[in-house]
């Protein structure tokens, strides 16, 4: 009897497991950090194939991953950006990387930090080192139950730099804006 009640318990716990470990896995891959380590899990890969003279991981910025990562309206900022260079065959706003807030780096001693949280938006830094150290900032929002990258804010040259204000600075030209791009 007290065999067949162990053996219920114990068939019982195998069959929660699965459930509890998906829902652990679900909470922390919606997590703000979870995202911004995601991000930098693919700049390193980046970075990594560059060094190897490889065809590079795309960055967290361009498609597939941006989708994914970010909120629907910086999505579509970056999309504009990258539709304006293809257009224009000239450089958009972004002429570096927000991730390494630089054109080249590295990310070493990563350190992902929750600065400030509510229900629906946090502050997320991301500190390391590359030619010395760097803070970048993560604003976030939680979008279609994900928390997802809303603005990135990188410090140069002793002032904040915000992704999503550069981004929407006007373009000379580009069929998103009527105004076709003389090549």
């Amino acid at each position: 009897m007290l065999l067949t009640i162990w053996t219920a318990l114990f068939a019982m716990v195998l069959t929660l497991l699965p459930a509890v470990g998906a829902g652990a896995a679900y909470a922390a891959e919606t997590s703000p950090e979870a995202t911004v380590r995601e991000a930098y899990a693919i700049t390193i890969r980046e970075l990594a194939d560059i060094e190897a003279g490889k065809k590079a991981t795309q960055p967290p910025f361009r498609p597939p991953h941006r989708q994914r990562l970010m909120t629907k309206e910086l999505s579509a900022l970056f999309a504009r950006d990258e539709q304006f260079m293809t257009e224009s065959r000239d450089q958009g706003h972004m002429d570096f990387d927000p991730f390494i807030s630089g054109q080249d780096g590295e990310v070493k001693q990563l350190r992902v930090t929750v600065s400030e949280r509510s229900a629906e938006s946090a502050t997320v830094f991301a500190d390391f080192f590359s030619f010395g150290p760097v803070r970048v900032t993560f604003r976030m929002k939680l979008e279609d139950g994900r928390w997802r990258i809303d603005d990135i804010v990188n410090w140069m040259e002793g002032k904040d730099y915000t992704v999503r204000s550069q981004l929407s600075q006007p373009y000379d030209c580009g069929s998103f804006m009527k105004k076709p791009c003389k090549r």
